[in-house]
């Protein structure tokens, strides 16, 4: 495993008395961010609803990292719960309030309280691009152009 990459954060005023992202077990792959909500309100996701729901947390990540926005699998499994954009991306040069969109795929309503886990964080390098044009298609592939649901839906199907 390569060393831990140094982030600045800062909690805003309104989370001061949340925990700072965590990794759940010595495994996981992402931080749990929970949601910074005003102490006596309920966030009440009906079916088809979408919220921004913040975290209370700014970093400052270091050039050539992004960090990812992801699901919960607990969530997404038992209430529907998902990041509508997922993976949010959060670019190193962004300083403003990380804030999570949740929608409800799910049949019923859904509370989502203060402090509650409700997405994962995971960083990840970024390599930039430089575009060289070129013909495409030089080289042959076992592929080629076909696109959409060209490989099947079984293995049987990828194989023949």
């Amino acid at each position: 495993m390569s060393a831990p990459v140094r982030v600045a954060v800062e909690r805003l005023a309104h989370a001061r008395d949340l925990p700072l992202p965590a990794y759940a077990t010595a495994g996981a792959a992402g931080l749990d961010l929970v949601a910074a909500l005003p102490e006596a309100s309920l966030l009440v996701l009906e079916p088809g609803a979408r919220a921004l729901v913040p975290t209370g947390l700014r970093i400052a990540l270091p050039e050539g990292f992004e960090a990812q926005i992801r699901p919960r699998s607990g969530l997404a499994l038992r209430h529907g719960i998902t990041v509508l954009n997922a993976p949010g991306t959060i670019d190193s040069d962004y300083r403003g309030e990380i804030a999570v969109i949740l929608i409800n795929l799910g049949r019923e309503p859904v509370r989502i309280r203060r402090g509650e886990r409700i997405a994962q964080l995971v960083l990840a390098r970024v390599d930039r691009l430089l575009w060289v044009e070129a013909p495409v298609g030089t080289e042959e592939t076992a592929r080629g152009t076909n696109g959409f649901g060209s490989t099947g839906t079984t293995v049987a199907e990828s194989e023949g």
